[in-house]
């Protein structure tokens, strides 16, 4: 390989040892002498791939001292931040090439990221990016939800949008309790057949509380591709020889689906599996995808997400509930014009199982 372009490969193995933390600000890195024998290349050459990474600010050279890696200064730490992000965007571009040639669409590869980084937000605390505040959602998970928090910087600049999924009850009480800015609920009220309002008004009584309507969802019940058992409806989830998986106590498609079988007279200790409980949507599409389970409880959008066939039940309404000195802050009146416009109801239709002729509502708790 010609020397022209070794230099540049000494300065990337280098530059990744430092961004990824493998050589901490002060370390001494190896000598030209070391470097111009591990490459089988001349003095000369490393010295000019060290020469890149100084002028980029990453190491510093003094005599008798050797080459050592330059303490972390603002601009340095701008430079490496600049740096990390151009590492990252390459990864990502030779992961987006391998799948491409391996036959996936685009379509396919955002959906699989986006479904990777829901599951990993539904496991893990967030950490929010540097410079940013960030605004606490609690509540209900939902796919929209997920693929809001990736862009919100763009919607409200300077703001995180930080995730915690403990269902739609979990949501309401994290907002009496002060823990939330935003709950995310999809809870139905038999006696009234509505969504969310008689829950707030007991959970937050006397609190003036708007309700703004994200979209109406299709819940169902998510199979294999071909529906190889042939399941149609709720009773059939009795049968004894099929493994359901369900969604955890407090969330809204539990209380629906437990009052529903409820009325239906099917009792809940015959479908085997019932108390095999997950915390979100691809959860649960995930684990009957994988054969852990015959049929599960969910939404139409994570079903077409995992390739599944999904048998309709219901419609029901996910809301963003927000106290009324939130709703007032700047990044909140952008996510409320940014969730009206067409662009963005096309968007989220195109997810599937999403009517958005309710998206942009928005009513008061008292």
């Amino acid at each position: 390989m010609e020397e022209h372009f070794i230099y540049q490969r000494i300065a990337n193995a280098i530059r990744q040892q430092i961004l990824t933390g493998s050589l901490k600000s002060g370390e001494r890195i190896p000598s030209v002498r070391e470097m111009a024998i591990h490459w089988d290349c001349t003095i000369g050459t490393v010295q000019r791939g060290y020469q890149e990474l100084s002028n980029q600010g990453l190491v510093i050279s003094r005599p008798g001292q050797g080459t050592r890696v330059a303490s972390q200064s603002a601009a340095v730490q701008g430079r490496e931040l600049a740096l990390r992000r151009a590492f990252l965007v390459h990864r990502a571009e030779d992961y987006l090439l391998e799948m491409l040639t391996a036959g996936y669409s685009l379509p396919d590869v955002e959906d699989a990221v986006r479904q990777a980084m829901d599951r990993w937000r539904a496991a893990s605390p967030e950490i929010p990016p540097p410079q940013t505040r960030t605004l606490r959602f609690v509540g209900s998970h939902d796919l929209v939800i997920t693929w809001l928090a990736s862009h919100f910087t763009e919607i409200a600049p300077g703001y995180h949008l930080s995730l915690n999924f403990t269902g739609s009850l979990g949501g309401l009480i994290a907002l009496a309790e002060g823990k939330a800015d935003i709950a995310g609920s999809h809870l139905w009220d038999e006696e009234t057949d509505t969504y969310n309002l008689p829950f707030v008004r007991r959970v937050l009584p006397g609190k003036r509380v708007a309700i703004f309507t994200l979209a109406q969802r299709r819940l169902g019940l998510l199979v294999p591709f071909g529906n190889p058992a042939n399941i149609h409806t709720l009773a059939d989830l009795a049968s004894p020889d099929l493994r359901f998986v369900n969604r955890q106590p407090g969330s809204g498609t539990r209380l629906w689906l437990d009052t529903v079988l409820s009325k239906a007279g099917i009792q809940t200790k015959k479908i085997l599996g019932y108390h095999e409980e997950k915390m979100t949507h691809s959860a649960i599409a995930r684990t009957v995808a994988e054969g852990h389970a015959d049929v599960g409880i969910g939404l139409e959008a994570a079903a077409r997400s995992y390739n599944l066939d999904f048998i309709p039940l219901t419609l029901d309404r996910y809301d963003l509930v927000i106290p009324a000195e939130v709703i007032t802050l700047e990044p909140l009146q952008k996510l409320i014009e940014w969730l009206r416009q067409n662009s963005t109801r096309k968007t989220i239709g195109d997810l599937g199982g999403y009517v958005t002729e309710l998206t942009g509502r928005l009513e008061w708790s008292d």
